[in-house]
């Protein structure tokens, strides 16, 4: 025994008992302290202080809020790490403050009163946007750092529509074409690409029918908290359908511990009538939203009364500091009239169609320490389809009176149908109804789980899996037909920078489907910002990636392959149906001005898809193949023999010049050329359809032609829009702008006496137009406010591709009331 241990034990012995064992307990105490630390009953909230490119924002304040109270603070010091600490549980928000950078508010979390949370703050760079991105890298990142062109359309921007449709047109890339009014099929060509390549998301669960298509016309307003478009395939990290864009929408969560209860009404000319409630709060570690919403409309044409009901949930519980639960739910359900192409009949046709589409998750959301975080969701999309026709109208005709062969047709009134070009055409169409019923299901099961090593490299990896189901029943030709297929995909992603100026993104994804078998999509981009003095602001990005699309359950139904005979299926060469495919190439700047109250961007791009579907009506198979299919009950067949080209220029320019002024725009130049048709080229026969009142001129009757444009693509394009905003009122304006299009009448021997007259030369056969909206609002107290919402201004009845009339000048007013809330 040492000499001070023996001092200590001798003492020990000389002392009371009593004393003696509260020295041990003490010493006892000590020693657990020592072993099993306790924390103290304080939450601490831990993190970096950085701007949008990543770099330390040294001396920047951080603020917890408890509520609307400044529970406490913190500074930053020269790495930008900060720690704030707070003796009480509950739901917080951070805000962030840096000298020469606009305020960051981090959004809503719980904390317990043990916890430790990380939470990073980004300082925004410019004065006009303060933006975060998923839809890019599957990861939070601010909008600089990206290396591929993302834009945001933010709650605001929707708070006067009834549905998306018209904000998506304010996009630099977007082309949006409406073939009718109201809620009428909507859909998106981006960049010059199909319109059943676009990948369309709800928090990450598909949207699309099985094979791409999705009708934008079906969303409504109501449950979205924002949309981000992402242009150019992006396959890596959504799969298949991904060819030409992602469009991702997010549904709102709960904040604040008092409920917030919103209702708003309003109605206008065309018997506009809608109502929406809504719901939001959080409860210790709960947080939920829900809203239900109703739009009715009878639309500017006979036999066309719409109506679009919306209902939305959204429920999440923090199980463990690292563990959250959520389930969200959207139900939509639109029933409209089918009036037809009124401009091509001269008569509305007695018909509905009702669309039901049901999309559910439940995710869990979990992190371990280190940077480690894991997700995963299983996601379910049940759509299903309904068009019924009510009786004909229209004048009939009988065929071939007398014989067994006997059947009677309908025609509309007698029309005269003029295009953009300057050519017309007189006579009337022929009436087609049919009765189906389509549904389009989709499971899919999907894990991701990714790791921050340091501050310049994220790593993600991700397993897909995918089951889809669907069917097609066409009562009047007595077929029922189903499908089902099971797809595969894994993904890898590398991404972060070097010294906050090169940023970087890299990845590549490996799919098994179940019609086309093993398909790779690699995904590269960078950005760079230069650093110098003259520069300053200017950042460059270039990206390549391919994307490929699944063709969907009704072209596989009618394709070609099935159709021919083994002979002209090796005369033709004709494959069975594979995937859609593109490959897009681009490069742009983008560039802060006038003391980041400027935003410029200009970027260059170079599509090129192929494998596309051609469309080839009955009339012009029938002469290219001879042999008649109509008796099958297909009035077309469908073949991977379309390829084009599509390159263009955009340009867009947001400017605040001041805390209550902004304003954006933008432009985007296509110029679009087909390489190879299924009907002109001259492996296939070299043949074009012409109208016999114009013989030398070639047309193509449902396809381009070689050297011609695609339909619908117009090679100019753009939008305005200016924002003033007080403390009490606020106006806005909108124009979407393009070019002629070429387009078709779709009308191959559809007219009267089974010709082609009908049909009118493809170039620039649609109109160019300008559509203006204007909206304002005024708050007449805090908690209720008025507003009005004009749309088509100019009245202008060429928005939709021709024989469709656009709707005309409309008008909505209403107000909105708030209960509740902070």
């Amino acid at each position: 025994m040492s000499t001070l241990s023996g001092l200590f034990y001798a003492r020990f012995r000389s002392m009371p008992a009593r004393r003696a064992g509260l020295l041990t307990l003490t010493a006892w105490a000590a020693a657990a302290f020592a072993v099993f630390p306790i924390q103290a009953h304080a939450i601490v909230v831990r993190g970096r202080l950085t701007n949008a490119r990543g770099k330390p924002v040294a001396r920047g304040q951080v603020k917890l809020m408890h509520g609307k109270t400044v529970a406490t603070y913190a500074f930053s010091d020269a790495h930008g790490r900060y720690e704030i600490r707070f003796a009480q549980a509950g739901r917080f928000t951070l805000i962030g403050l840096g000298r020469g950078y606009t305020p960051a508010v981090v959004d809503e979390f719980y904390g317990g009163a043990t916890e430790i949370i990380e939470k990073n703050v980004v300082l925004s760079l410019t004065e006009v946007r303060q933006e975060v991105s998923v839809t890019a890298t599957g990861l939070p990142t601010p909008l600089p750092q990206l290396t591929a062109p993302v834009s945001l359309v933010k709650t605001e921007d929707l708070d006067l529509r009834t549905g998306v449709s018209d904000e998506l047109r304010m996009q630099p890339g977007a082309f949006i074409v409406q073939t009718g009014q109201g809620v009428g099929v909507t859909s998106l060509f981006m960049r010059g690409g199909p319109s059943d390549g676009n990948k369309v998301v709800l928090d990450g669960v598909p949207l699309n029918d099985v094979g791409g298509g999705f009708d934008f016309g079906t969303v409504g307003s109501t449950g979205i908290d924002g949309i981000e478009t992402y242009r150019g395939p992006d396959s890596v990290l959504y799969g298949t359908d991904a060819e030409s864009s992602v469009v991702s929408f997010t549904t709102p969560r709960g904040r604040g511990t008092f409920p917030l209860f919103s209702y708003s009404g309003d109605a206008g000319n065309f018997h506009q009538v809608r109502n929406e409630v809504a719901v939001g709060g959080a409860i210790s570690k709960l947080d939920y939203y829900g809203a239900f919403s109703r739009y009715n409309t009878s639309n500017a044409l006979a036999n066309d009364a719409t109506h679009l009901i919306t209902s939305v949930g959204n429920v999440g519980y923090r199980v463990l500091p690292r563990l959250t639960l959520r389930g969200i739910v959207r139900d939509s359900v639109v029933a409209q009239g089918l009036p037809g192409a009124y401009d091509f009949l001269g008569l509305t046709v007695l018909g509905r169609q009702q669309d039901h589409d049901l999309y559910a998750q439940g995710n869990l959301d979990y992190s371990t320490k280190g940077d480690w975080h894991h997700f995963v969701r299983y996601g379910v999309a049940r759509k299903g389809e309904t068009a019924r026709y009510f009786g004909n109208v229209g004048t009939p005709v009988v065929f071939y009176p007398g014989t067994s062969y006997s059947y009677t047709s309908y025609f509309g009134n007698p029309v005269t149908i003029r295009g953009a070009n300057g050519y017309s055409a007189s006579g009337q169409a022929s009436i087609f109804n049919s009765d189906d019923y389509l549904t389009s299901n989709r499971d899919e099961l999907y894990y991701q789980t990714d790791k921050r090593f340091n501050r310049h490299i994220t790593a993600l990896g991700a397993f897909r899996y995918i089951d889809e189901r669907g069917g097609s029943v066409v009562p009047s030709y007595g077929t029922d037909r189903k499908i089902e297929r099971t797809n595969f995909e894994y993904t890898m992603q590398l991404q972060g920078d070097w010294s906050n100026r090169l940023f970087y993104s890299v990845g590549g994804a490996i799919e098994k489907n179940h019609l086309y078998g093993v398909a790779a999509e690699p995904r590269i981009g960078l950005a760079w910002f230069p650093g110098i003095r003259r520069f300053a602001g200017t950042k460059l990005r270039a990206n390549f990636s391919k994307g490929v699309s699944e063709p969907a359950l009704a072209d596989e139904f009618t394709s070609l392959y099935r159709q021919l005979t083994p002979a002209q299926i090796a005369q033709f060469r004709v494959t069975p149906l594979t995937s859609k495919r593109s490959r897009t190439y681009d490069i742009g700047i983008d560039q802060s001005l006038f003391g980041n109250k400027l935003v410029a961007k200009l970027g260059y791009f170079h599509n090129m898809f192929d494998h596309q579907l051609d469309y080839i009506d009955v009339g012009t198979l029938a002469k290219i193949t001879g042999q008649s299919i109509s008796s099958t009950g297909i009035f077309g067949a469908e073949a991977n023999t379309l390829a084009y080209r599509a390159q263009g220029i955009e340009a867009e320019v947001e400017w605040k010049p001041t805390e209550h002024l902004f304003v954006h725009g933008g432009y985007t130049y296509l110029d679009g050329r087909v390489v190879q048709s299924f009907s002109t080229d001259a492996a296939y026969g070299g043949l074009s359809t012409t109208n016999p009142n114009l013989p030398n001129v070639p047309i193509g009757s449902s396809y381009p032609l070689i050297g011609a444009r695609p339909f619908r693509r117009p090679p100019h394009s753009g939008y305005a829009a200016i924002n003033y905003t007080r403390r009490k009122w606020g106006v806005s304006a909108q124009a979407a702008m393009a070019s002629r299009s070429d387009d078709s009448t779709f009308l191959s021997y559809s007219d009267i006496n089974g010709d082609n007259t009908l049909l009118l030369p493809n170039r620039n056969l649609d109109f160019g137009y300008v559509k203006v909206d204007a909206g304002g609002t005024y708050s007449l107290k805090r908690r209720a406010q008025l507003f009005l919402q004009l749309t088509n201004l100019t009245n202008n009845q060429h928005i939709g591709p021709i024989g469709y009339p656009g709707l005309p000048f409309s008008i909505r007013a209403g107000m909105k009331f708030q209960l509740g809330g902070k």
